[in-house]
C-alpha cells in the first residue's frame, strides 16, 4: 500500500506540497518541519514514534 500523501501538518493545520518539507511516523502522522523540530523535538505526538523526513515521488 503506498504512503499516503496527507496536505496538511496535523498540529498547526498548514499546507504540504506534495514533495515540500514534512515529517512523518511510522503510522503516517504528518508535520511540517516547524512543528516537527521545535514543538515536538522530532517525536509524535499521537503515537511517541520518531519522526522522520518524508520521502519525496516523483511527479
Amino acid at each position: 500500500m503506498p504512503l499516503e500523501m496527507k496536505p496538511a501538518c496535523q498540529t498547526c493545520q498548514a499546507g504540504l506540497e506534495r514533495n515540500g518539507p514534512a515529517f512523518i511516523c511510522s503510522y503516517e502522522c504528518t508535520f511540517c518541519a516547524d512543528c516537527a523540530e521545535q514543538k515536538h523535538g522530532k517525536v509524535c505526538p499521537n503515537c511517541g514514534g520518531e519522526l522522520v523526513p518524508r520521502p519525496r515521488r516523483k511527479p
